[in-house]
């Protein structure tokens, strides 16, 4: 009797354990398939309905979605004029371009907005206008 007792108790610690790490909520799923996407640091720019993140080792198009738009009135708060470039670290998704309306080889969906610096980044080159002299 007492083997029958001991088989039934540890079958039962044995099934509880088994079905509670399967019982996620749907918070934890999204928090998961969040962290899954990579980051990406680097200068966004919205010029002429064009987004572009250019990194130190990559330049991707930006499709447009939600959190682009969002991105770029966060980045539009912060230039000073339409062609600064602003630092921003984002996670998102690249993939090969299949939108014959642009060149871009690859683009990047971003799925989160992780920071936006608080002023334009350096201007690498500086282009000076002088005036003609005939």
């Amino acid at each position: 009797m007492k083997k029958y007792l001991l088989i039934l108790t540890l079958s039962l610690m044995f099934y509880s354990c088994k079905n509670s790490e399967g019982d996620k909520t749907s918070d934890e799923l999204t928090t998961q398939n969040e962290e899954a996407f990579p980051t990406f640091q680097g200068d966004f720019i919205n010029t002429d309905g064009a987004l572009v993140l250019m990194g130190s080792s990559f330049i991707y198009g930006v499709k447009r979605n939600e959190v682009s738009d969002e991105l770029s009135k966060r980045v539009s708060a912060v230039k000073t004029n339409d062609f600064d470039m602003v630092g921003v670290i984002v996670k998102g998704v690249v993939s090969e371009n299949t939108d014959t309306d642009t060149n871009w080889e690859e683009i990047i969906t971003i799925k989160e907005i992780v920071k936006v610096n608080d002023s334009p980044s350096a201007v690498d080159i500086k282009l000076q206008e002088s005036a003609k002299t005939n």
